[in-house]
């Protein structure tokens, strides 16, 4: 994958914030392979044309089926814009693999996914609880995570989003921003800080949490 100018990226992204943020429709395989077109462009004026294509194709409601492609698209190049900045710092190397949805690059030598999320309503306990009990949370994100090909629970690397007027999925568009919490992160990281999560097959995970708050 070539590299990303992480500037249009953000204002590509940004232009998503024009339009209400709805999960209509359970994320699934069928429907992922329906928008997989959202890989092809991080132009937001390309992906509103597919999404039409498609949802014609298929007798698609345009607007589920909206909201479930710019949703994809969104994480999407979100992801691989702080995939990109984790991997311009030293000492973090990318994954051998770019197919391989275990592992996205290593800190120190230890082998992370990365995951943003937005602080999670279904959590039911506010900012401060989280910060004050890490391990809660992250277990929660484990628990909860998507079903299907993205379940696994191999080390993960979170970066939660919380935004004070509750709209915290804007956050994974401010790149910039992110890039400087990241940067931060990574110069003071410290492995035995990890938090240990314990995998149905016996094994351990290790896990920890970016904060991006505002």
């Amino acid at each position: 994958m070539g590299r990303l100018d992480l500037q249009v990226i953000e204002n590509q992204l940004k232009k998503r914030w024009a339009y209400p943020e709805h999960w209509f429709q359970k994320q699934n395989d069928l429907w992922d392979s329906r928008s997989n077109f959202i890989y092809n462009s991080p132009d937001f004026e390309n992906l509103i044309s597919s999404i039409n294509q498609e949802a014609k194709l298929h007798s698609l409601d345009v607007q589920m089926f909206f909201q479930y492609a710019v949703n994809r698209w969104y994480n999407y190049w979100s992801a691989r814009a702080v995939e990109q900045i984790f991997c311009d710092i030293p000492g973090v190397l990318p994954a051998k693999n770019a197919k391989d949805r275990l592992v996205d690059f290593s800190i120190d030598g230890i082998n992370f996914d990365h995951k943003t999320s937005v602080f999670p309503r279904g959590f039911g306990k506010d900012l401060a609880f989280a910060k004050a009990n890490l391990t809660a949370l992250i277990n929660w994100l484990y628990a909860n995570q998507s079903t299907g090909k993205r379940y696994h629970r191999s080390n993960r690397l979170f970066l939660v989003v919380f935004k004070k007027d509750g709209r915290h999925y804007q956050l994974k568009a401010e790149i910039s921003w992110l890039q400087k919490l990241i940067a931060d992160y990574v110069s003071t990281f410290d492995s035995s800080k990890l938090v240990a999560v314990s995998t149905p097959d016996q094994k351990t995970a290790f896990s920890d949490i970016i904060w991006a708050v505002r």
